[in-house]
């Protein structure tokens, strides 16, 4: 019991932490520049761009729970988006009304390529890790160059330009007056949630990530947890590629790169441990509104792109840092 009631002492303090951070973040920009941050349209750009990123950052928590990482999920996200579009050309011609109003029924087998895709190599990155003991981050660079490259073998380098109006409103519609990929994001993070805090499958995970050869011992199915939490990034980094191509209306083989980095950020920002063990959804969600407030907090103040590299690496090493002076303190 001791141990329970620490370990939550321990996640309330790095969410105070983050609240702390985006408060922070929210006044320092507000001050900086009042006129055009605190604009009603910064504020709704956001819940229409975060969810993508956001649920990129989930997936790469789940991975880095069992001390692993995903560096694939741009190419997944890519290439389902990709596929799904190419299956829309090709059932309502790549251009016109009968591409723009297919019915239900076939965006929603759409969205079932996309899923299926995440499903796959998910599972291709998760046998690769299980069976075959390829170290994660070697096996995702590996995999996630293969997604990227069928894609350009697709697509021939072009981006597929063109969706059905009810596949834009995943990424640009709205619903009760709130942005529909906000919604989709609140749902699914609320299922990974429930699923990593009050399911054997999330426990086993974190226990796994904690101390691997104890796991082992204790009789836990490891290979086969390991195998199931890169599908479930598969899954995750497929959905985000239905948000970005509902986004833009596009999908195309280099779409979302600068995400990866941002994705590893917000996840170790999130108080998620890099050697495994530790990680929440609650705390990846803070870290998502912190880094999107000062994102657009950047852009309006027109800071040049290479130096917002500089600064998410910069953030990106300070929390690596501090989560690792965290644990050694633990």
């Amino acid at each position: 019991m001791s141990a329970i009631l620490q370990r939550l002492r321990r996640a309330d303090t790095n969410l105070l932490q983050l609240l702390v951070l985006t408060v922070l973040i929210f006044a320092g920009m507000a001050a900086l520049n009042p006129e055009r941050f605190l604009r009603p349209y910064v504020f709704q750009s956001i819940t229409f761009i975060a969810p993508e990123l956001g649920l990129l950052a989930i997936a790469m928590m789940v991975a880095m729970l069992t001390g692993g990482i995903d560096l694939s999920v741009i190419g997944i996200a890519n290439l389902s988006a990709i596929l799904a579009g190419l299956f829309f050309h090709a059932v309502g011609g790549a251009r016109g009304p009968e591409l723009a109003n297919l019915p239900l029924p076939t965006v929603l087998a759409g969205i079932g390529i996309a899923l299926g895709i995440g499903v796959g190599a998910g599972a291709i990155n998760g046998f690769l890790i299980t069976r075959l003991r390829i170290t994660p981050i070697l096996a995702t660079i590996g995999t996630g160059q293969v997604f990227t490259g069928i894609c350009l073998v697709l697509t021939g380098g072009p981006a597929v330009v063109g969706f059905p109006k009810l596949w834009g409103m995943i990424g640009n519609g709205t619903m009760f007056g709130v942005a529909a990929p906000l919604l989709v994001f609140l749902v699914v993070a609320g299922l990974v949630w429930f699923m990593l805090a009050r399911t054997a499958f999330g426990i086993n995970l974190a226990l796994i990530g904690t101390n691997p050869k104890a796991a082992v011992f204790a009789g836990l199915r490891t290979a086969r947890t390991v195998f199931l939490s890169y599908v479930l990034t598969g899954v995750l980094a497929s959905i985000a590629g239905i948000l970005l191509s509902g986004r833009t209306n596009a999908a195309k083989s280099d779409y979302g790169v600068s995400y990866l980095l941002q994705a590893v950020l917000i996840a170790v920002l999130a108080g998620t441990n890099p050697a495994g063990g530790r990680g929440s959804v609650p705390g990846v969600a803070l870290a998502l509104v912190a880094l999107m407030l000062l994102s657009s907090g950047l852009q309006i103040m027109r800071f040049n792109n290479f130096l917002v590299d500089l600064i998410w690496g910069g953030f990106l090493l300070l929390s690596i840092a501090l989560t690792s002076w965290r644990s050694r303190v633990r």
